[in-house]
């Protein structure tokens, strides 16, 4: 790598790490950080490690956004180094690995993500760790390079339960192809293996002890059906692409994966290696398609392997478009850094992402508040886990913010309390939900009124307030920790 590249990676790195700290935090992103405060081997929703890189983000800098997202930007520097490094193990003497960087770099879901702190955080370095371990696996010959792919493949399981699909691709790789037959002989694929089952074990622990509730909540959508709609939700996927990948890479990166799976039928390891870790998730998500709705950032595994595909496997008639790819693709991220940290448009949701999930936070906790005092309302209560979390970092010092969901009840946070009974609260409600709230925790229901989350202007989302009085059952209750309340 020359000095240009390296340039380039500090100065991408350094403006993820200013973006990270300026912008706001996404409900999401503080349910994670609540996870922090109460470190697990596992959650309702996810593996654990989104938590424990939280927990060393907020150790080094502070619980601030800046300390929660410290890890997204140095995990995509150090996951664009490994790709790099990727490239030239599996195509030596060529440029695949490092335009394989540029271009994933230049994606909306990379770079974009890369400011941001959810469980594709450590997924994707994970992911892309094992990437580089078979890599170098198949251009050294050493064996100790399993031990190393099975323990980033099992961290990759301890982040999301995407990564399952590591090792049928893996299996699939061995069996086609020829140069990589003599390793079913050798013991370190199969101490690989257990060492990925090892880092996974605490996580099949918490949910055997939690009635299988994880594996439950995913698993079950595996066999979901709706073919009536399969074409909403496939074209749904498709579209979610085109626009996280930003157009002009959706369409390097597809081809990139048709030359994979086109050169793979040779039984040539390293695209083999390619085509397995982009054609089988892909066809996991379009199968998934057929019966549910795909996230759009369920496919972010594919994208590695994708894009050291197509700089490694593209004409030069197709390369031509990579700089006015890369280029496109990093002038989108820069407006939705802009628009995410200073708001300097008035947009509707329609053409603003940022607006849904980060825009008007701040204002809707500040009324929030000043009806607390109006009302003498002890606790703010809150039946969205997102919406607690976040209150929880933006509300002033003093306000209690309390989870209400059944989830609660598999965290390690503090109750209520024995004086919570005959306290009146505030009861936060999104407008979406129009049935009438009931909980045994509440009685003296009143609705006091609405309340919008809005930026420049822009309604994001209208809210339900309701004054109500608790009964101190504090069942799927949980008090959220306070931000302005740590050290």
């Amino acid at each position: 790598m020359n000095a240009i590249w390296w340039a380039a990676l500090a100065v991408i790195t350094a403006l993820r790490l200013i973006v990270a700290a300026a912008s706001p935090m996404a409900p999401d992103e503080a349910y994670y950080w609540v996870w922090s405060h109460a470190l697990a081997p596992g959650y309702l929703d996810h593996p654990p490690m989104v938590a424990f890189f939280i927990h060393l983000g907020t150790s080094l800098a502070g619980e601030g956004n800046l300390g929660v997202r410290l890890l997204a930007p140095l995990s995509a520097a150090i996951g664009s180094l490994l790709l790099v490094q990727t490239g030239r193990d599996l195509f030596p003497g060529t440029k695949a690995g490092v335009w394989a960087a540029i271009l994933l770099n230049a994606t909306l879901l990379f770079a974009a993500g890369a400011t941001t702190m959810t469980p594709d955080t450590p997924l994707l370095l994970f992911w892309t760790a094992t990437l580089f371990a078979l890599a170098r696996l198949r251009a050294t010959g050493e064996g100790l390079w399993w031990l190393v792919a099975g323990a980033c493949a099992g961290l990759a399981l301890d982040s999301k339960y995407t990564a399952v699909l590591l090792g049928p691709a893996i299996v699939i790789w061995l069996l086609w192809s020829p140069e990589m037959r003599r390793w079913w002989r050798s013991p370190m694929l199969y101490l690989a293996g257990l060492l990925a089952l090892f880092s996974f074990i605490p996580v099949l622990l918490w949910n055997a002890l939690h009635h299988w509730a994880s594996f439950a909540k995913q698993g079950g959508r595996v066999g979901d059906w709706s073919p009536a709609r399969s074409l909403q939700f496939v074209g749904e996927l498709l579209a979610g692409q085109i626009g996280l990948a930003s157009p002009i890479l959706a369409v390097l990166a597809a081809a990139g994966i048709v030359i994979a799976c086109r050169r793979a039928r040779s039984g040539d390891a390293a695209w083999t290696l390619l085509a397995v870790t982009t054609a089988l998730p892909a066809l996991v998500f379009l199968q998934h398609a057929i019966g549910d709705r795909v996230q759009a950032n369920w496919p972010a595994i594919i994208y590695p392997s994708a894009a050291l595909a197509a700089a490694a496997g593209l004409s030069a008639a197709w390369r031509r478009w990579f700089i006015p790819a890369a280029a496109l693709g990093l002038a989108l991220t820069l407006a939705v850094w802009v628009q995410a940290t200073l708001s300097p448009l008035s947009l509707p949701m329609l053409w603003d992402p940022t607006l849904l999930r980060l825009g008007g936070w701040q204002h809707l906790a500040d009324e929030i508040d000043a009806e607390a005092a109006r009302q003498g309302a002890r606790f703010i209560a809150d039946d969205n886990y997102g919406q607690a979390a976040l209150l929880a970092r933006l509300l002033p010092k003093g306000r209690l913010v309390i989870g209400l969901d059944p989830r609660w009840d598999m965290f390690d946070l503090p109750k209520p309390g024995d004086n919570f009974a005959g306290q009146t609260g505030l009861l936060v409600r999104t407008a979406r939900r129009a049935d009438v709230p009931e909980w045994p925790t509440w009685r003296d229901i009143l609705r006091l009124g609405m309340l919008s989350r809005a930026r420049n202007g822009m309604v994001a989302e209208e809210f339900r307030l309701y004054r109500i009085t608790a009964t101190g059952e504090t069942r799927g209750l949980a008090v959220m920790p306070s931000m302005r309340d740590a050290p």
